[in-house]
């Protein structure tokens, strides 16, 4: 793999960062940005690494063989560390002015960015405007940054992430334990009319639904997106279906789910909807009014009663609850006959960044502190691929495509 040091002072970690990917058994090579050679001498990184470290592309003997080119073609995976403000910006940019950036335009592997800047500069919409475009090409993903004391003497957001975050991070891109596997999410809400202005629906952002798709189609699975009514982009990698309502899901799901090898419900499905939405705006001025109810199918317990007609993918279920979360989640675990429920609280989960949740399956309870639904969507899909690997799924892996 590629090491890219941009210059920051958190170039002293990523000489640790180095360090520790040699001892887990990579291949590093190593560039820096001519900023980066003021903070560490590129002799500590060849003495870490055993290999020549790139930086220039003027040198004549590494040019002679195209350096910049073989680097970029040789390493299966690129961390930028640290991944300064102005380094995002260059890359953004497609510049190709210094051997880093022209190793990153040339590469078509996936690339690991280590943030790490003063809390201003990463809060500048200029700055994060970079990086979601980086992050909407789907070859890039970032660690951090973390939050504390910074170099410049002001605490917040723009510490670089450990070294060992890192190296967790980078494994993680590189997992494709779910190469050949279809994979089909459902997320966000559902909202049912009650006529063409009003609708009852529910407080999921759907995040959670998205990190697992984002999550599966970085570990090498065909995705298929089920989405209710969201603003949040569609994950590099998914095929994304827009429904609006528990009954046009249902229909989407049931086609999908045909041909696939594991199927996540994660949408918040709305349990009931209008027996008659109201085909024009209903006024206030008409007083008191009623509102008949009729109950959705439940979509999860469906697809887990089709188990006892023959091949079915894993499933897995979600469940948000107020109380006896772990009962409530065993319950569903086996009226609803699916593998693994996910459970969490209301409270926790429902609109944040972060989550923590119970993995309820026959095998036991797994109980998951606080994290981002990142790397939660890691952990669950972990689960799944245990399951896969043990026979949970009804259909073989599926070739990879051409």
């Amino acid at each position: 793999m590629l090491l890219a040091v941009g210059g920051g002072i958190s170039a002293y970690k990523s000489a640790e960062l180095c360090r520790e990917l040699v001892r887990r058994g990579a291949i590093v090579s190593c560039a820096m940005t001519r900023a980066a050679q003021s903070f560490v001498a590129p002799l500590t990184f060849q003495a870490l690494s055993g290999r020549r470290v790139a930086t220039s592309l003027m040198d004549a003997s590494e040019e002679a063989e195209i350096g910049h080119i073989r680097l970029a073609d040789e390493n299966d995976l690129c961390i930028v560390a640290p991944a300064t403000a102005n380094l995002i910006a260059r890359i953004a940019a497609g510049m190709g002015d210094d051997v880093v950036t022209t190793v990153l335009l040339a590469t078509r592997a996936r690339t690991l960015l280590a943030p790490a800047m003063n809390v201003n500069m990463w809060r500048n919409p200029i700055v994060q405007a970079n990086l979601r475009r980086l992050l909407e090409d789907g070859r890039f993903e970032t660690i951090g940054p973390g939050v504390g004391d910074l170099a410049c003497g002001w605490v917040g957001e723009g510490r670089m992430a450990e070294p060992l975050e890192i190296v967790e991070a980078a494994q993680r891109c590189l997992r494709r334990d779910l190469e050949g596997r279809a994979v089909v999410v459902t997320a966000g809400p559902t909202v049912e009319d009650i006529d063409p202005v009003r609708f009852l629906g529910n407080r999921s952002s759907g995040r959670m639904g998205y990190a697992v798709a984002q999550a599966a189609a970085r570990r090498g699975a065909k995705v298929t997106l089920i989405s209710g009514p969201t603003s949040l982009a569609t994950p590099p990698g998914a095929e994304r279906t827009d429904v609006r309502g528990a009954l046009e899901m249902r229909d989407q799901l049931a086609r999908a789910a045909a041909s696939a090898d594991v199927v996540v419900m994660a949408a918040a499905v709305a349990d009931y909807r209008p027996a008659s939405p109201s085909p024009s705006k209903l006024k206030r001025d008409v007083g008191t009014t009623q509102l008949d109810l009729v109950p959705n199918p439940d979509i999860l317990a469906e697809l887990g009663a089709r188990r006892d007609g023959g091949r079915l993918p894993v499933l897995v279920g979600f469940a948000v609850e107020t109380e006896d979360l772990e009962a409530n989640a065993r319950q569903k675990l086996e009226k609803k006959k699916v593998d693994l429920v996910v459970a969490n609280r209301a409270e926790v989960g429902f609109g944040g960044a972060e989550n923590e949740a119970l993995l309820v399956s026959r095998e036991g309870v797994q109980a998951l502190a606080r994290m981002s639904k990142d790397d939660l969507a890691d952990r669950i899909l972990d689960r799944v691929c245990e399951l896969l690997s043990a026979g949970g799924s009804a259909t073989p892996p599926r070739a990879p495509p051409p």
